[in-house]
């Protein structure tokens, strides 16, 4: 890392790593878990290429021309391995290198007309677009339900799977939840989200998850199954399994089920590529859409706060329903 160093005023030395620490985790401080790492990984990429760079530059307080040219390297990578970075994932690490300067007390070299007229451009020239992955709907989640066998893995990814989908968890959500999260009442299940995405604060939310009618795609029958074969009775609810169909006791991650989302839709013959540990909570919000649930009831369910970002499942569900070009519909 760079050690080039910066007198204060009270005349005290203070090296640009140790600012680039203080300036990280102030960043950090009020942002979700995954939002956490993504900033630290951001900001740590920054540093290494400014490190890189023949001779090393500053990445604390960083010039202008450091911010542009860093920019230029990420959409156009001089290193024949790196892949290019898509813009949003461009644009999140603007947002670090502002939010790391502000809070170090430098003026943000994102907002300078050489850096913003670089960005400009390239979203210019390569587009903004954000290819999303495909929402499982419901009769893809049985689909996916119906390649799983028996056994201890099986009963653990019907549980996920069913409960992912009728409740439309985050994946984040989903790792987070402990056995003691869990209410089996008359109706179903209610299950306690301590923290979320929109609940940074700890608050606390509830989510009422019903019995299905069809026991073969039911989350409270596919739940209270997994913790009989589990016997699992604290601790966190999604554990590890092996292949021999041992119980671990590491939590799983959310990169975890974003694999068994991809591996059940292979096996259900769909392309795994355009699903992810996403497509639960998406195949959620757009199944509901498509049975003419009010954005009310959905929202109240998934937590959106922006009925705007609600919506978008709503033009994907139903813009052939809806659609003009529909001149030869019967």
């Amino acid at each position: 890392m760079t050690t080039a160093v910066i007198r204060t005023d009270q005349t005290q030395l203070t090296t640009v790593a140790t600012l680039s620490e203080k300036a990280h985790a102030y960043a950090l401080a009020s942002k979700a878990d995954n939002t956490k790492r993504a900033y630290s990984a951001d900001w740590q990429h920054f540093v290494m290429w400014c490190d890189r760079q023949d001779p090393p530059l500053p990445s604390l307080p960083a010039a202008p021309s450091t911010v542009a040219n860093y920019l230029v390297d990420l959409i156009d990578p001089a290193d024949p391995v790196e892949a290019p970075r898509r813009s949003s994932t461009i644009a999140r690490r603007l947002t670090t290198i502002s939010q790391a300067h502000k809070h170090a007390g430098f003026d943000s070299p994102t907002t300078d007309k050489m850096v913003v007229s670089t960005w400009q451009g390239i979203k210019r020239t390569h587009g903004t677009h954000r290819e999303g992955k495909a929402p499982a709907l419901a009769a893809d989640v049985r689909r996916m339900v119906e390649t799983l066998t028996t056994g201890t893995k099986s009963s653990r990814d019907k549980a996920l799977l069913l409960l992912g989908f009728a409740g439309a968890f985050r994946r984040s959500e989903l790792v987070a939840l402990d056995v003691a999260d869990l209410l089996f009442v008359r109706e179903g299940l209610e299950v306690t989200i301590k923290r979320s995405k929109t609940d940074q604060e700890g608050q606390g939310t509830i989510k009422a998850i019903a019995y299905a009618p069809d026991a073969a795609v039911c989350p409270v029958r596919a739940v209270l199954d997994w913790l009989n074969t589990s016997q699992r009775k604290t601790g966190a609810l999604f554990v590890d399994v092996n292949k021999a169909g041992h119980i671990g006791s590491d939590r799983l991650s959310d990169k975890a089920i974003a694999r068994l989302v991809k591996d059940r839709a292979e096996a259900a013959g769909l392309d795994p590529a355009k699903y992810a540990g996403h497509s639960l909570r998406s195949g959620h919000v757009t199944t509901a859409y498509d049975a003419g649930a009010d954005e009310g009831s959905i929202s109240s369910v998934t937590g959106h706060k922006s009925v705007t970002v609600l919506r978008q499942y709503d033009r994907r569900s139903r813009w052939a329903k809806n659609s003009s070009t529909r001149l030869w519909s019967s």
